[in-house]
C-alpha cells in the first residue's frame, strides 16, 4: 500500500518539485502552503507522513508538529530546516518529530529518510539509531556540497537564503544554468554545490575557464583532438565533454568563447554528439551544462558578442550570486569562518580580531568579494604572532586606506559644505586627488596592478612606489 504524505511548506516551487518526485517514487502526496491549512487537511485525511518546513508564513513548524501529534500520536513527522536552524530543530524532535531534513534537499536522501522512518514505525531498528545514521550521512553530504576545500560558508543573510532557495529548486533537475556574479562571488563553488545535490553527483564535475583559452585551443580543450590534428598534437586527447560524461560541465566566463567555438558548442548541446578536432568518429555524451559570466549574456547577444540561440540553450534557469557588499549580515560570520580555516591550515592559535579590524571589514566595499576576503584573512594570520588578535597593521593598505563605502556619499556632502578657510592646501589636495584616482582604478580592475598601471598610463614600478608612499603616509 502506498504511503500517503502531506507536504506543508510556503515555498510553492519546492512543494511542487517535492510532490512530483515523491509521486514518481511510489508515494501519494498532497500539499498545503500554510500551517493552518496543513493541520486542517491532516484532520480531514489523516496522512501516514507529514513533511513540514520549520519556518512557515503563519506559524512555526513546531506548532504544526504539536497539532498533528495531538490528532494522531503515531504519525511520522519530518521537519525541513535551513543550515542555521539545526539546533532549533532539536526542539521539534523532542515534540515528537521523527527527524529533520536540511535544505537544500537532496532527493535520494529524502527517500532514505522516508524509508527508514517507515521501517522504524513498523518495528524495525530503533528510532534513535535511525536518526543518528541519517544525520551522519546528511552531515557528510552537506560538507561535500560546500567544496572539497571548505572554502565557502553559506551565510545567513536574506540574499544568501534566496540564493540557496533557488539552488534547492533547480539542483535536482537537468536544466542548463547560467550563473551571474562578480569576480570572487563563488560561481564555481555554487556550480559544485548544484552538482553535489543532483542525481549526477557520483559522476565527474569538470570545470573549464573559457577566459584563458585562445580560439585555437578552446576547441581542443572542449572536444579533444586526435593525434596529428595540428602541430603539437602528439597523441589523442579527451576533451572536457568526454571527461564530464554523465556528470556536470562548468564553463566559466563563457562569453569569451569565439563565434566559431560557440557555433560548434550549439550543435553539441542540441545533438549531444561531437567529433574530436581532426577526427571523424562521432562521440555521444550525456552532460549537464552550467555556465558562468560576469557579463549579462542577453546584453552580449544584443551587442553581437554572443549567439542568441546559444544563450537560449543555456538560459533554462539563471541564478545571480549576490556580491559580498550586499550581504552585510554575513561579513563578520565570514571573518570567523576564514580565520578558523586559515589557523587550522597554518597550525596557529589566533584568538580573533581587534574591534577596529571588524569595523574596517564592515565598512570596506570588497570589490574582490569572497576570494579577496579569504586572501585578506590568510595574509593577516600569516603576519600575526601566535596568541595575538589580528590588528589593523596586518591588513593590506587598500583596506586601511579605504573610505567606508557606506559613508562615501555623506563625506562628499561634507566636503561640499567646507568653508574656504578649511580647504586643503594645493599640495595636499593634489595628493588626495591622486590617491583617490589610484584607488578608484584599482577597484575597477579588482586590484590587478598591471592593468591599473596601464589605465593610469604609468609603469608598474611608479605605481608600486606611489602605493608604498601612501601606505607610509597613512600609518
Amino acid at each position: 500500500m502506498r504511503s500517503n504524505i502531506l507536504i506543508i511548506d510556503d515555498d510553492v516551487d519546492l512543494c511542487s518539485l517535492l510532490s512530483r518526485f515523491l509521486n514518481k517514487n511510489g508515494y501519494e502526496s498532497e500539499v498545503a502552503h500554510t500551517g493552518a491549512k496543513g493541520i486542517a487537511l491532516y484532520q480531514d485525511k489523516h496522512f501516514d507522513i507529514v513533511i513540514c518546513d520549520y519556518r512557515l508564513g503563519d506559524m512555526e513548524g513546531k506548532d504544526v508538529v504539536s497539532a498533528v501529534k495531538k490528532i494522531n500520536q503515531q504519525v511520522i513527522v519530518l521537519v525541513i530546516t535551513g543550515y542555521s536552524d539545526i539546533k532549533t530543530a532539536v526542539e521539534v524532535i523532542k515534540l515528537g518529530a521523527f527527524d529533520y531534513i536540511v535544505k537544500p534537499l537532496i532527493p535520494d536522501e529524502v527517500l532514505g529518510v522516508l524509508q527508514k522512518a517507515i521501517k522504524a514505525s513498523k518495528g524495525g531498528e530503533g528510532i534513535n539509531d535511525q536518526r543518528t545514521s541519517v544525520n551522519g550521512e546528511k552531515g557528510r553530504a552537506l560538507e561535500n556540497t560546500l567544496g572539497a576545500e571548505g572554502e565557502y560558508y553559506v551565510g545567513e543573510s536574506a540574499a544568501t537564503k534566496t540564493l540557496y532557495d533557488q539552488i534547492n529548486i533547480v539542483a535536482g533537475t537537468n536544466y542548463s544554468i547560467i550563473l551571474y556574479g562578480e569576480s570572487g562571488t563563488g560561481k564555481e563553488v555554487i556550480a559544485k554545490t548544484i552538482h553535489g545535490l543532483s542525481t549526477r553527483r557520483n559522476k565527474p564535475f569538470v570545470a573549464m575557464d573559457c577566459g584563458t583559452l585562445s580560439k585555437e585551443l578552446a576547441g581542443s580543450e572542449l572536444f579533444g583532438h586526435v593525434k596529428g590534428a595540428f602541430t603539437g598534437a602528439l597523441q589523442d586527447k579527451e576533451g572536457h565533454f568526454e571527461l564530464a560524461d554523465g556528470g556536470t560541465l562548468f564553463l566559466d566566463e563563457v562569453s569569451n568563447l569565439s563565434p566559431e567555438v560557440q557555433a560548434t558548442l550549439l550543435r553539441v548541446i542540441q545533438e549531444r554528439k561531437f567529433k574530436r578536432v581532426g577526427g571523424n568518429k562521432e562521440l555521444q555524451v550525456d552532460v549537464r551544462i552550467i555556465v558562468a559570466s560576469n557579463e549579462n549574456l542577453q546584453d552580449a547577444y544584443h551587442k553581437g558578442k554572443f549567439r542568441e540561440d546559444l544563450y537560449h540553450r543555456f538560459n533554462e534557469f539563471s541564478i545571480k550570486l549576490p556580491p559580498l557588499r550586499t550581504r552585510k549580515e554575513d561579513i563578520l560570520l565570514f571573518a570567523e569562518f576564514f580565520l578558523a580555516k586559515t589557523t587550522a591550515e597554518q597550525g596557529k592559535i589566533i584568538p580573533g580580531f581587534e574591534p577596529d579590524v571588524l569595523q574596517k571589514f564592515m565598512e570596506y566595499s570588497w570589490p574582490g568579494n569572497l576570494r579577496e576576503y579569504r586572501n585578506v584573512v590568510r595574509r593577516a594570520v600569516l603576519l600575526t604572532e601566535p596568541g595575538h588578535k589580528i590588528s589593523s597593521t596586518s591588513l593590506p593598505w587598500e583596506i586601511t586606506n579605504n573610505r567606508p563605502f557606506v559613508k562615501a556619499e555623506e563625506e562628499e556632502k561634507h566636503e561640499s559644505r567646507k568653508a574656504p578657510g578649511e580647504e586643503l592646501n594645493l599640495k595636499d589636495a593634489a595628493m588626495k586627488a591622486e590617491f583617490e584616482t589610484i584607488m578608484s582604478v584599482l577597484q575597477q580592475v579588482n586590484f590587478n596592478k598591471k592593468k591599473a598601471a596601464e589605465l593610469l598610463k604609468i609603469d608598474r614600478k611608479t605605481l608600486y612606489n606611489k602605493i608604498r608612499h601612501y601606505q607610509t603616509e597613512e600609518r
